[in-house]
């Protein structure tokens, strides 16, 4: 797989932001929950986050670190293969930075951000220049990974196929179901610092 192929398959990637937040990821770029909390002096604690975390940076940048509210530690423990504990998982999720392949994948997630009161837009990304300069470290989920509500998938370290070695095809034919066939999230393991150069489109989040 190429930045170019994979492109073609997602000419965008969709994530939904704190409204106003493009100044912050012209200054830092998109950065991983736990590399933000590091550097506003507020390290993650293990557990699942109940509510938002609203930090401050050095040089005054507000920023929000959003809930992991569709978690559950004690659902995790279940579902967790390659002896991860839930603490494990929550670290991996914490080290990576998230999109959407499609803006109908983050409808729930929008909805969530709804009813607890974030105050979101959407940034739209050009797919092969968001992910081009960092493909050694861009991945495909086949589930939302970040959530155990609804008879939650079995997960560990495969969950996150690096894109920069996958066969697609070989991928895909691989999953167990029909509903695991096609990428759910795309992620990058650690910061995007060129992130704002790759938004397309900034638009309202309702």
């Amino acid at each position: 797989m190429t930045p170019a192929a994979f492109a073609a398959l997602h000419p965008r990637l969709y994530r939904l932001a704190e409204r106003g937040s493009l100044d912050s990821i012209r200054r830092h770029g998109l950065l991983p929950a736990a590399d933000l909390a590091r550097l506003a002096g507020h390290p993650l604690p293990p557990e699942r986050r109940a509510a938002a975390l609203r930090l401050t940076l050095p040089d005054g940048t507000p920023v929000t670190i959003t809930d992991n509210a569709p978690l559950s530690m004690r659902a995790l423990g279940g579902i967790l293969d390659d002896g991860l504990a839930p603490a494990d998982w929550m670290a991996m999720l914490n080290a990576r930075v998230f999109f959407w392949p499609d803006r109908a994948l983050g409808a729930g997630n929008l909805a969530a951000r709804l009813r607890l009161g974030y105050r979101s837009e959407w940034h739209v990304f050009d797919t092969a220049r968001l992910l081009a300069p960092v493909w050694d470290r861009a991945e495909v989920a086949p589930i939302n990974t970040g959530a155990t509500l609804r008879a939650a998938a079995r997960r560990g370290r495969a969950t996150f196929a690096p894109l920069a070695t996958l066969d697609w095809d070989a991928w895909r034919r691989a999953r167990p179901t029909r509903a695991l066939d096609r990428a759910k999230e795309v992620t990058v393991r650690g910061p995007v610092p060129h992130a704002a150069d790759a938004i397309e489109a900034i638009e309202p989040a309702r």
